[in-house]
């Protein structure tokens, strides 16, 4: 039984409605995969793992792989989100002529994606790669308990802060960025945490 809060997302994405029901109908397609509710949209996933997503965003629509690093891509389809994308990789549409036009492609990548998952497959991430810049080195050193906080935050939720904080370009803004998610850090939370 579908989850109805599905319905209601595919009912309500305006612009992309005809695109996210063919990606959907795609994914839908492909043997093991499971269409659930997770962070307030639908997600995809096999043999436990999260496998992809779909987003209508203002210029364009996506379907998304979470260990997209790992699918082989022979057409080249796959993006990284952004520049600090390490695992997700996704393919980006601006009309259904160009889902259609990728259809055999997109159906490879996809089965490519289940398989990873039904192997159970991880993308390993390098444990020492978040570098702080040096306001965050210099309030951290100020204060042993913030310290000790984010030090007991997992590697990604630290990566997270140090990509925020550094994203500022006064010193000034870097300061306030970190007083500002201090209480989030001493609680133990990454910045999207609720």
């Amino acid at each position: 039984m579908s989850d109805p809060r599905i319905k209601e997302f595919f009912a309500r994405e305006g612009r992309w409605r005809a695109e996210l029901s063919a990606l959907r109908g795609l994914l839908l397609e492909a043997e093991g995969i499971e269409e659930v509710w997770k962070w307030r949209q639908p997600c995809y996933c096999c043999a436990g793992g999260n496998t992809a997503m779909v987003a209508g965003l203002a210029d364009r629509c996506v379907l998304s792989f979470f260990k997209g690093v790992l699918v082989e891509d022979p057409e080249g389809l796959l993006v990284p989100p952004g520049p600090n994308s390490r695992s997700a990789r996704y393919v980006v549409f601006r009309g259904l002529d160009e889902i259609r036009a990728h259809e055999p492609a997109l159906r490879a990548l996809i089965a490519r994606a289940v398989e990873i998952d039904r192997a159970g497959r991880r993308v390993a991430f390098a444990q020492d790669d978040v570098e702080l810049c040096a306001e965050f080195e210099e309030t951290l050193a100020a204060d042993p308990d913030l310290s000790a906080a984010f030090e007991a935050l997992t590697p990604g939720r630290q990566r997270g802060y140090a990509i925020h904080v550094a994203g500022a370009k006064k010193p000034e803004t870097r300061f306030a960025r970190i007083a500002k998610h201090a209480p989030r850090i001493l609680a133990g939370k990454g910045m999207h945490d609720r």
